[in-house]
This record gives structure tokens, sequence and C-alpha cells, in this order.
């Protein structure tokens, strides 16, 4: 039966599993901490693939005390061998008496294993206490276990009249420093960043992260037509790129790239096949994906039911003009009753840009 600390102490272990992310992939964020006649004895945060477990640092740092203590962790331990030994075992080692967590592991390698586990060796386990929060913290990697496809997040800047870029197509500064500042952080909580090959030749981003702590990740390009200049910034930049092609552009263009990016055929035709990137994306073990434009690229993901969540900034500018593109293309609502309405968003302000951010709910699966 839960206990009125147990909530408390689970947002604690909360608290510390967010100061792993962008860190740790494709590992899940978890914290862990341990209780013993109501003092924490110890915590533990996983920092990346190859450190110690939340679970294992926890005990670690409580030594003697663990025993007979309660942990709250916010995932499922695990229980089988990687790049460290199973917590289930270090868990029943040390003598722990009761754990609480909130949500199964679905990795093959545990789901509901790990709990049974403990509970053939006589601890207490209770599950279920903060399962939204758990849900939504990890939804990156829960996604990824479910589906091999890496959860997407659809990011773009709109003017006033709904325009992503002007008539020429250029879309940079739109925003304002904080604005811009946030787009960076988001940047840098993402395995990935995709963009076509249309925003690449209208913008020449570098798509690193420069204005926010954090590393850059991995760059991606769709580029049907092998279009991609060898001078594009972004193949100069830190870091990885992959260009996706058609499987029928010419050897010499790929071979102007391969010594700059790792080129990756791919399906044919004006869009590529993006069910199929997704999937790909998820074998090389990204786990999110940060996608930022442009419309056509934002409009395939919708039409598909391939993104996850949505991230806008609103500028106070007015563009204008027909040829302007819009933030999403694609086929569109037949009326606004047909849209895909986003429930349980948030807006914030950051200067005199307004940003919203909301999940979207599946549709089709």
């Amino acid at each position: 039966m839960p206990l009125r600390e147990d909530g408390w102490y689970l947002a604690r272990a909360f608290e510390l599993a967010d100061a792993a992310i962008g860190r740790v992939s494709p590992n899940p964020r978890v914290g862990a901490v341990l209780v013993k006649d109501g003092a924490v004895v110890g915590e533990g945060v996983h920092l990346g693939p190859g450190t110690a477990h939340a679970e294992a640092a926890a005990i670690a740092a409580a030594g003697e005390a663990a025993r007979g203590a309660t942990l709250y962790v916010t995932l499922e331990p695990c229980c089988h061998y990687g790049h460290t030994p199973p917590c289930t075992k270090s868990i029943i080692a040390a003598g722990v008496r009761r754990v609480v967590a909130p949500i199964q592991d679905p990795n093959p390698k545990v789901s509901g294993d790990g709990f049974q586990e403990l509970l053939k060796a006589g601890i207490d386990v209770e599950v279920g206490l903060g399962a939204a929060q758990a849900a939504a913290q990890n939804a990156p990697y829960l996604h990824w276990r479910r589906t091999g496809r890496p959860y997407v997040t659809a990011k773009w800047a709109l003017s006033l009249g709904g325009q992503s870029a002007a008539r020429t197509g250029q879309s940079l500064y739109m925003t304002g420093a904080q604005a811009r500042a946030e787009a960076h952080r988001l940047r840098a909580t993402q395995d990935a960043v995709l963009v076509g090959i249309g925003t690449v030749l209208a913008d020449d981003p570098q798509l690193t992260v420069r204005d926010a702590p954090g590393t850059s990740p991995l760059r991606v390009v769709l580029d049907s037509g092998g279009r991609l200049p060898p001078t594009a910034r972004l193949l100069a930049s830190e870091g990885r790129t992959i260009v996706y092609v058609g499987a029928d552009v010419a050897a010499d263009r790929l071979n102007a790239l391969s010594d700059r990016a790792e080129v990756v055929p791919i399906g044919q035709g004006p869009m590529l096949p993006l069910a199929a990137v997704l999937e790909d994306l998820g074998r090389r073990e990204v786990t999110s994906l940060l996608v930022e434009g442009g419309a056509t690229v934002h409009g395939a993901l919708f039409d598909q039911d391939l993104v996850d969540r949505v991230a806008v900034f609103v500028a106070p500018l007015v563009l204008g003009g027909e040829a302007a593109p819009p933030g999403v293309a694609g086929m569109g609502a037949e009326s606004p009753t047909a849209g895909l309405r986003l429930e349980g968003g948030s807006w914030h302000i950051l200067g005199e840009d307004a940003y919203f951010t909301a999940t979207v709910e599946r549709r089709s699966r």
C-alpha cells in the first residue's frame, strides 16, 4: 500500500533523472533515491551508457544504510547484463526491503522480469505511482522501444500571417534572441536534427548547438535528388551528418559527399519514404529526432501520422506574400473540424515571441 511520503521521494527521483537530459541515449533517464527511517540515505542518477545505473549509484552512496531501506526509482530496475551488471542483483544483495517504481521498462530484456525477480527475492514491489510523469519524462526512450522509430518533434517558426519563411524561402532570424536560445536548448536535448534539402539550399544552416549548453546532435538531411552542395555549412560543422538520397542518384554526386557525410540511398522520387528513414535512424539508436523543416517535410510527416510532439515559435512579424511557405504543407485538412487539434499544450512568452508545445495524440496507431 503506498505511503503518504512515497510521492515526495519519487518526486526527488524524477528531479534527479531530469539532470541527465540529452546525455543518456539510447538508455532511459533514471533517478533513484534510497530512504530509511524517514531519511534519504542515498541518491543516484544514470549519466549515460557505460556508467553506473541510478539504482547502483544510490546503493553505493548509501552503503550499509541500504539494508532495510525503500528504493524509489523512476523506471523498472534492469535484470540483464549489459555495460553494467543487473540492478536487480545489486538491490537484492544490498538488502533493500521495498521498491517503488512508476512503470515497466519496455525493453524486451526487462519488461516486467525485473519486478518479478525482486518479488521472488521477497522484496515488496509497488508499481504505478507517478506513471504519467514517468511516461512523459522518458517519452523518446519508451516510443523507440515500442516502435523502433525515434520520437519525432516537429519544430518551426511562424510569422503572424502564418508564413514560415519569406517569399524567397529564407527563414533565418524570424524570432528573437530568447526564442533562438530556446531552439538551441531544444536541439541539445535531441539525438538528431533533420531538415529537407530545401531548407539547406535556402538558409545554409549549421544545425549545431551554439546559444545553449550541450553538444550538437547528429545532423540528418533528406535530399532525394542529391542536390546538397559539398560547400554546405552543416558539412563543415562538428559532429556527424547523414544524408538520405534517392537510390537513383548518380554515383558522382554520392562520391562528392561521401568524404564529408554518410550517404544513405533509400527510396526514390521527390519525397523519400519517411517511415523507412525513421526506421533506419531507430536502428542507429536514435531515440529522439527534431525536425526543423521545411514545410514540405513537416506536411509529409503530419500526413503520415509520424509526428509525436510539436514545438512552434510565433514571432510578432508580418511577412505576407502568396508565395511564402506555411509552417506545414502537405495535403492539409478539409475543414477546421477535420484538422489535428492539439489539446493539453502550453504557451510561453520568450521575449517578444510566443512558444507553443504539445504532445500529438496518435490518430492511426
